[in-house]
This record gives structure tokens, C-alpha cells and sequence, in this order.
């Protein structure tokens, strides 16, 4: 799978790419750096997440969930240093060849229209390479910002789905969005 480069502004570039095991300590970093932030958007993450230990079988899942086709993380990187994270999960074949998209990008770059690049990019791989036939997100309601980087990358809002996502012991609702492989339109 190839490695995506694109300019976003002046002479920062936005690189996506799978996760590679090189990637362990900046990955804990960007955990460390984000925790409270990040953990606004999704479920707990005991203490071993937040240690070498646990970054180290995290990128070690992904890696092997890429070699399986089960799932694909690709880390976000601004001038060559880790910014985020995006992941196709609960990737399904056969009649389906559909997935969900996920994403969270250091708090000190957000606004800057990074994500929108990268989902970009990774809608690309998913659709060029991957072949996928749909993609779908999950975002809460008031995460307006989130909703709008799915819109740019050309995602459209399909509906609510009521209490679906446990995060911080609270089930919550989320605005579904999804995307269709251009190819597969008729």
C-alpha cells in the first residue's frame, strides 16, 4: 500500500501511511500529550494503553489486522512527525465490502484542515486499493467539527443512531455518515 503525500499549506506536508512498529514511542506520545482530550470521543482506556507495553501491542494489532484485511490504521504525519491516527475497522467483505472510518488528531492541530487531507487520502486508499464499496462514520451530534471534515472529504449524513457508543459510561448517540465508492455509483 503505497504512502499518500500531499501539501496542505505552504510548505507543510501531510503524509498518511499504516502503522509500522517504528512508530510505538510517538504514538504513546501523541496518547500522552491527548489523553484528556481524546478521551472526550471514545471509550476507557485502562493505565497499561498509556505505556510503551501497551502502544507496542496496539501497533502490533494493527499491523496484523492489515495482513488479515480485518482492519487498516494509518498514522497522520505533519513534516514527518505523528499528528493523528485513522482507522478502517470492522471491515466486512464479500456482498458488503464496507467498513468504518475513525479518527483523532493532537488537539494543538486541529483547525487547520489536516484531518479533512487525510480522511481524504485514506478514503482514496480505501476505495483505490483496498476496493471498498462504502465507508461509514460515527460522530456525536455536537462534535460539529468532526461532522464538518466528513462533509469536505465528501461524506453525506444518513441519520441518528440512538445510545449506540458507550464512552465515559454514558451511551451515546451519533450522527451516521457514509461514503460510496465513486466507481459503484450508477
Amino acid at each position: 500500500m503505497g504512502c499518500y503525500v500531499e501539501k496542505a499549506r505552504g510548505a507543510e506536508v501531510i503524509e498518511v501511511r499504516l502503522v509500522e512498529e517504528k512508530d510505538t514511542a510517538e504514538l504513546l506520545s501523541l496518547e500522552l500529550r491527548n489523553k484528556e482530550f481524546f478521551q472526550l470521543y471514545t471509550g476507557s482506556r485502562d493505565d497499561h494503553f498509556y505505556t510503551l507495553e501497551g502502544q507496542r501491542e496496539r501497533t502490533d494489532r494493527a499491523i496484523t489486522s492489515a495482513a488479515e484485511d480485518t482492519g487498516y490504521s494509518f498514522v497522520i504525519l505533519l513534516d514527518g512527525h505523528i499528528i493523528g491516527i485513522i482507522m478502517l475497522s470492522e471491515v466486512v467483505r464479500w456482498n458488503l465490502q464496507s467498513c468504518w472510518i475513525g479518527y483523532f488528531l493532537d488537539k494543538e492541530q486541529n483547525g487547520k484542515g489536516y484531518m479533512t487531507e487525510a480522511v481524504r487520502q485514506v478514503v482514496s486508499i480505501a476505495f483505490k486499493e483496498l476496493e471498498f464499496h462504502r465507508l461509514e462514520a460515527g460522530v456525536m451530534p455536537h462534535n460539529i467539527g468532526s461532522i464538518k471534515v466528513l462533509l469536505k472529504a465528501g461524506f453525506h449524513k444518513e441519520g441518528i443512531a440512538k445510545q449506540n457508543v458507550k464512552i465515559n459510561g454514558k451511551w451515546q448517540d451519533h450522527q451516521t455518515l457514509a461514503i460510496i465508492n465513486p466507481r459503484d455509483l450508477m
